[in-house]
């Protein structure tokens, strides 16, 4: 008899598991360095070609894109970088819900970047401002090195 109930509680657990969690939208005034399973809903402002590489027309060569686009929602924006298929997706005036996204740092300002554990939806038009005036691609962040700082305290009271 504890057999049966050992295994129909091993199957309540499998069952909680395999459940997925509900997304936590997250605005871009949120967004830090370094941080990643970002899912947000924005508009895209502008698009930007970077790079392109490689001939559509041979199937052996792949064709690399990437594109900057500015990206945002009531709260500020930032820039995103649209890779090959994803360039199609961010068209000026498009809607779009990023899941799973990143921060990534680009000469020390941030970008926000969907790999391939990541997606990104067209929507329906969101009915909200983007606030412009607050882009946090333009905020320079250093890498500071904390134990060094905190030695060279100890260092100078002594």
């Amino acid at each position: 008899m504890a057999t049966v109930q050992q295994q129909q509680q091993e199957q309540e657990q499998q069952i909680k598991s395999t459940e997925k969690r509900k997304p936590v939208f997250v605005k871009v005034d949120h967004l830090k360095p370094g941080t990643k399973g970002h899912t947000l809903i924005a508009k895209v402002l502008s698009s930007n070609m970077v790079l392109q590489k490689g001939r559509a027309a041979s199937q052996h060569l792949r064709q690399t894109r990437i594109a900057e686009c500015l990206i945002g929602d009531e709260t500020g924006t930032v820039l995103f970088t649209a890779r090959n298929d994803q360039v199609e997706l961010m068209k000026p005036g498009n809607t779009v819900i990023l899941r799973n996204a990143k921060i990534d740092m680009f000469k020390g300002s941030m970008r926000l970047a969907v790999d391939k554990w990541g997606r990104i939806e067209v929507t329906e038009p969101a009915n909200f401002i983007v606030k412009e005036d607050n882009n946090l691609s333009l905020v320079e962040y250093e890498l500071v090195n904390v134990v060094e700082e905190v030695e060279a305290g100890m260092n100078t009271n002594d």
